[in-house]
């Protein structure tokens, strides 16, 4: 090109610190939050200090890492940013500023959510491109998902209602207040009844009756302070606007998500999630928007490390949109790029995994059962980390295995120099991952989010041990609506739905051992179906080729002979 080629990372308005809420003078909501908590207090202290450094990005990811309800506190969502044109602080707006460098560089860097935003909403975020490059695309569908479900939580609307309160006290408030108060009781109500009823969790197919009123209620509660703050008045005072800006945002927020949970309608699904007490409503497919405000306006180019299942491309490709298989038909208008023109490249590895890494699949386990890990697998699990000298990364589909296997290892390595380094509810990954990394004979245990992103090459991880094949579980709303209506299409919703994502979440996990053409280890999945299974094909050819056996000795011996040489 004749130039460096320059780039920018530009995120959504929340990943950025909002000095004008950070410099206010009197908290809202999210601030009193933290009044007399010292822990928060001193986290919110360490923010504002890094937030004056000169040259700092205000972006959360360089951030020190601080509670969540710290940077709720500083950071705003971007219908409660009042523009950096109207703001006092808009010449130093961190997010103004990652914006404006986006809209110069050759190449910007953004993550799937934000995309994904822009794409489902048909609304201008990010610059204008001559393509887009998505990588970890085994993960787009899933963030597009994510990124436009809705969710109606007693907090939010409580949160919502006391920012009103405080900004305009009054008959409209007031109502809103009362609205917010009913809502978050019927939901406790709500929740207890169907405490013990294990049929009434999970998905559902219609607002609960006792609910229904009271979301109304909040609606059009909401609705008319939104019209109120509509008004043009003329308002000069630079930190009243940005703090009516986050009022309306807020009170928008929820009025817009109440309307669309009352308006439930055919190809989405709504279930109650019983820990936060929260409404979810998610659509059963993105596919379709995402080929119509993506995939026909610009070039894709789709990369990941685990883009087939079973060799093949297809079904990914389908769910982002791509037409492929039996769906080529595609009505092409002039000037948009063609979703059936698909070209598939698998450029291989750089890695020799048949003699890098061994797959073992034992086939004396029991098949797995409902009650978390068996005391057979535990005990294997307990026996390969022997024999490796700790060095290994553990992986499991549940919280409840994680915590069964904590207990059990902290008993029967007790004697040995063995560091275990347990994930916990809530726990940040990266710090984690690092202390492991760290300590070359230590274990970590953890739970889904540790199977994809982790890498720790070298002599701190021979072993990844996988506790069961991935399944999406039975009770999760959102694949088990989309196997449903496999199911109903006349197909098989677990071909089409369960096995491709069990297969992708297992390519990932066992894709966490060689990391490097130095390692060495072995990957073990502690469930008998690997082997047993018709579908044990699929999942085999989706990971990684590495020499396989069921015989434990030849195992054991190999992490032994690895763990003495290092």
């Amino acid at each position: 090109m004749g130039r460096e080629i320059t780039y920018a990372i530009y995120k959504g308005v929340g990943n950025y610190i909002c000095l004008q809420k950070m410099n206010s003078e009197e908290p809202d909501a999210d601030g009193e939050i933290m009044l007399g908590i010292s822990s928060l207090e001193k986290d919110a202290k360490r923010l504002h200090e890094w937030a004056r450094k000169p040259g700092v990005s205000g972006d959360r990811d360089d951030a020190p890492e601080v509670d969540r309800r710290v940077w709720a506190a500083n950071s705003v969502s971007g219908r409660e940013c009042v523009g950096a044109d109207k703001c006092a602080f808009g010449p130093q707006c961190f997010a103004a500023n990652a914006k404006g460098k986006a809209q110069t560089a050759d190449v910007v860097v953004t993550n799937h959510t934000l995309l994904a935003i822009e794409i489902v909403d048909s609304h201008p975020i990010l610059p204008e491109r001559d393509a887009v490059v998505l990588d970890e695309a085994h993960e787009f569908m899933d963030r597009a998902t994510q990124a436009v479900t809705e969710e109606l939580t007693s907090a939010r609307v409580l949160r919502a209602s006391a920012m009103a309160r405080k900004f305009m006290p009054g008959k409209l408030a007031d109502a809103f207040h009362k609205a917010a108060n009913d809502f978050h009781e019927s939901m406790v109500d709500y929740g207890e009844s169907i405490r013990t009823d294990f049929n009434a969790q999970g998905r559902l197919e219609e607002i609960p009756q006792s609910l229904e009123s009271p979301i109304r209620k909040i609606r059009e509660s909401a609705q008319a302070i939104t019209q109120f703050m509509s008004a043009d008045d003329e308002i000069i005072d630079t930190d009243i606007l940005a703090e009516r800006a986050r009022v309306k945002g807020a009170v928008s927020e929820i009025s817009t998500t109440a309307a669309t949970l009352l308006k439930l309608g055919d190809g989405f699904v709504l279930w109650y999630e019983p820990t936060f007490s929260t409404l979810h409503l998610a659509p059963l497919s993105v596919s379709d928007v995402l080929r119509e405000n993506l995939l026909t306006q610009t070039p894709v180019i789709a990369t990941s490390a685990t883009l087939t299942v079973g060799n093949s491309f297809n079904a990914l490709a389908k769910s982002i949109g791509f037409l492929v298989g039996d769906d080529l038909n595609s009505d092409v208008k002039d000037g948009e790029v063609d979703p059936a023109n698909v070209q598939m490249l698998d450029v291989g590895s750089p890695f020799d995994f048949a003699n890098q890494g061994v797959l073992y699949m034992p086939k004396h386990l029991p098949e797995p059962g409902r009650d978390g890990p068996s005391i057979e697998v535990l005990t294997e699990l307990g026996e390969l980390i022997d024999a490796a000298g700790g060095r290994t990364l553990a992986l499991f589909s549940s919280w409840r295995g994680v915590e069964a296997a904590d207990a059990h290892l902290r008993k029967v390595l007790a004697e040995l120099p063995i560091k275990i380094f347990t994930q916990k509810r809530g726990d940040s990954v990266g710090p984690l991952v690092e202390k492991f990394a760290k300590d070359e004979t230590s274990i970590l245990l953890g739970t889904m989010s540790l199977w994809q992103g982790v890498d720790v090459p070298g002599n701190s991880c021979i072993l990844v041990a996988i506790d069961r094949i991935p399944f999406p579980r039975p009770d999760e709303p959102v694949m088990s609506a989309r196997a449903a209506q496999a199911d109903a299409a006349g197909g098989s919703g677990f071909m089409q739905v369960s096995l491709p994502r069990a297969a992708l979440l297992l390519a990932q996990g066992t894709g966490r051992l060689i990391r490097s053409v130095e390692d060495r280890g072995v990957v073990a999945i502690l469930d008998s179906r690997i082997v047993t299974k018709r579908y044990s094909s699929v999942l085999l050819n989706s990971m990684p080729p590495l020499w396989r056996t069921s015989d434990k000795e030849v195992v054991r011996e190999s992490l032994k002979r690895l763990n003495e040489g290092l």
